[in-house]
């Protein structure tokens, strides 16, 4: 199924002959997106091992425990979502798998691409993976690229770096990347400069660079936190697209459970640096066991139902990963925190049909009608019960 999505806001229309894959409304022809139940399902060969991830950063005040114990495996066209506040560890472990985290970082674990460990590379085989077999999708598309050289050479230069091949050659494969990722007049555009470009077209070239080497593995960090929700919602219906189209397993780390809910195949819920919650994202999304990710769900407004809710916010702030709270390190924000809580830091088990929680009252949480109510606010539930 081919399909063009409308053309980002500032984009200029194609002259002409419109490009293959543009929908003929003069047919009667509408739009239908592409979701994650018409891409194509996960294959059974794993790419990605990541088993107990810890990365820490030397301060003057201690360590900063960014990554504590993470794990996960990732299978040829999956798509595994990684959830979490701000400060959470999410960017900081896939900068992790990609090698460029600065050289003072202090990382344990093991990362295994085909079986093969990323940390125990020498830094000349990681460049070699690279942007070829491992790619990643920046958030910030207008500071990833180069504002002085033209699209076309910084695709072409993507695949020089990995290809002996000649530029000519070279730009007919960004050509190539700029029609499959949806840019209208991909021969033009090659000649054009970033700032000619929309938010939404910048953040596909930045799609067709990652994918221009047929990578297995693209890990798109925020990859629509400065873009509208139409062009948000076109970029993810692409990404979904290109993972069809070169087979590639994506680890998609975003702060927006809208993102995750209809892109993902799976979900980690990360907290402190830690994993909390794992399992299908249906599971994580109907049946929460951990009180952290029922209060991501209830900070989110509802569509279901005719009654308009207050939003039920999680209250204070991330523990600070120098000086780590004793127990669990929710548990000072956490309605159902119990001395135990405060003692003791639960372990990722398992919480029924391949879910993991890291909570000692997961099955207060199963017993919820709806695991959001522990989170309204004292004064909302004494309105309630005055009524």
């Amino acid at each position: 199924m081919s399909i063009n999505p409308p053309l980002d806001a500032g984009s200029t229309p194609p002259v002409g002959t419109e490009p293959a894959g543009t929908v003929d409304t003069s047919a009667e022809e509408v739009h239908t997106a592409y979701t994650l139940a018409d891409s194509k399902p996960p294959l059974d060969n794993v790419v990605l091992e990541v088993e107990d991830l810890t990365v820490e950063f030397p301060t003057d005040d201690g360590a900063v425990r960014a990554v504590r114990g993470v794990n996960y495996t990732l299978h040829a066209r999956e798509v595994l979502g990684i959830v979490g506040e701000s400060g959470s560890g999410k960017s900081v472990s896939s900068m992790a798998l990609m090698g460029l985290l600065p050289k003072n970082a202090r990382i344990h674990g093991s990362i295994r691409f085909h079986g093969q460990d990323l940390l125990k590379m020498r830094p000349k085989e990681q460049r070699a993976l690279r942007g070829k077999k491992i790619a990643m999708i920046f958030q910030d598309p207008m500071t990833s690229l180069n504002p002085v050289h033209t699209i076309g050479d910084q695709l072409a230069e993507a695949v020089l770096a990995h290809h002996l091949v000649p530029h000519k050659q070279a730009l007919a494969k960004a050509k190539e990347m700029l029609e499959l990722v949806g840019i209208p007049q991909p021969e033009r555009r090659l000649r054009a400069y970033p700032h000619e470009f929309s938010g939404g077209m910048r953040q596909r070239v930045m799609i067709a660079m990652a994918i221009i080497n047929d990578p297995d593995v693209i890990i798109a960090d925020e990859p629509t936190t400065a873009l509208d929700v139409t062009v948000q919602a076109q970029i993810l219906e692409k990404l979904l697209e290109v993972k069809d189209a070169v087979n590639a397993a994506i680890l998609m780390i975003t702060h927006d459970l809208g993102v995750i809910a209809g892109m993902a195949h799976s979900t980690l819920v990360m907290y402190a640096g830690k994993p909390v919650e794992v399992g299908q994202t249906d599971q994580v999304f109907y049946d929460p066991r951990m009180p952290y990710t029922a209060g991501l769900l209830g900070s989110i407004p509802s569509m279901e139902g005719d009654r308009i809710e207050r939003l039920r916010p999680i209250t204070g702030t991330p523990p600070s990963l120098i000086r780590m709270p004793d127990g669990c390190p929710f548990s000072p924000r956490c309605p159902l925190a119990t001395d135990i809580c405060r003692e003791d830091e639960p372990e990722l088990v398992e919480a029924g049909n391949g879910h993991l929680a890291a909570c000692h009252h997961s099955d207060k949480l199963a017993e919820a009608e709806d695991a959001t109510e522990f989170f309204r606010a004292e004064a909302e539930i004494k309105r309630e019960e005055g009524r």
